[in-house]
């Protein structure tokens, strides 16, 4: 059985407890139980999160044994300094464990007992610039949903944890196993590590129903033209009356709207599959290769191939 074990610190994040749910569906889908999820705090019997909810946890110790060990986060990791204790035991298992990860904020704590130095690592966005200003020798990659660099784990904020979860059941079951725990968990997609932290749906954040039916006919044919014309007749209203409320709903055109979400479905599919260019290009409505590399450097400041080389070198 493989033994997963919660450190949490005081005013741990809940969000992180959430990640137990991951494990908790892949037991049920294998059909065994593969995990077994343990709690942690330092010296007590119970751990206090940022919303006051208490936990029952086992005494962090010596004797304390997991094969993969998740670090909390906290809501602001600047606020106050790490346990001694508790970036001591991390320094110690993370030699025994076969994985240790930081969910969210948890990444400082790894940064500050070393584990992160010369290695690839991201935290939630809103910390990722203090985290590089604080450790020098971390290669903070401040947009990625998860980064896995050897045997440390490191995931964004909030909701990426699920991510990482998903990907480590993934690793440890296979393919289809993580695939159905998704499903139980009724997540709309699996995001790979390399994906971008910031999702353009959420940026347009549309507050009428007669938008966000045209959000989503666009998500639906990319590979379409998709006019002023066309969407106003999907949100059925004249094509300056389209434009004028998308444009006050979301704070963008409706040109730089479906620009936008092609980049976002485009570099998702070079991330994930191994179509070509010429073919993703196609298939994400960009006139050819050479527009979608004209539009990803304005929108991206990277080219499509930087992308694809990107997740090619990363370590797996």
């Amino acid at each position: 059985m493989h033994q997963v074990g919660y450190v949490l610190t005081d005013g741990f994040q809940l969000m992180a407890l959430a990640t137990q749910t991951a494990f908790e569906m892949a037991n049920i889908v294998a059909r065994e139980p593969f995990y077994a999820i343990t709690n942690y705090v330092l010296n007590d019997c119970e751990a206090r999160s940022s919303s006051g909810l208490i936990v029952s946890a086992h005494p962090l110790n010596r004797r304390s044994k997991a094969d993969t060990w998740m670090i909390a986060g906290v809501l602001n990791p600047l606020a106050s300094p790490q346990p001694e204790a508790v970036i001591s035991f991390v320094q110690r298992a993370s030699t025994r464990a076969r994985r240790v990860a930081g969910i969210c904020t948890g990444a400082f704590l790894l940064a500050e007992a070393g584990l992160l130095d010369r290695r690839r690592a991201t935290t939630h966005w809103a910390y990722a610039n203090a985290m590089q200003s604080l450790y020098p020798d971390v290669q903070v990659e401040a947009d990625r949903i998860f980064v896995i660099d050897g045997t440390v784990w490191t995931s964004a904020g909030m909701t990426a944890g699920l991510d990482l979860a998903l990907a480590m059941i993934e690793k440890d079951l296979g393919e289809e196993v993580a695939r159905a725990v998704a499903h139980k968990l009724v997540m709309n997609q699996r995001r790979t590590g390399g994906q971008s932290q910031h999702s353009e749906l959420l940026e347009l954040a549309p507050k009428s129903d007669r938008i966000q039916t045209a959000l989503s006919y666009i998500r639906a044919n990319l590979n379409q033209a998709l006019t002023v014309q066309d969407l106003a007749s999907v949100a059925h209203l004249s094509s300056r009356q389209f434009s004028r409320v998308f444009t006050t709903e979301t704070g963008r055109s409706p040109a730089k709207a479906v620009e936008g979400l092609r980049v976002e479905a485009a570099r998702l599919l070079i991330e994930k599959s191994r179509h070509s260019l010429d073919t993703i290009a196609r298939d994400t409505g960009f006139r050819d290769r050479r527009h979608m590399r004209e539009v990803f450097l304005r929108n991206l400041g990277v080219s499509p191939q930087s992308v694809r080389s990107g997740v090619r070198t990363s370590p797996a």
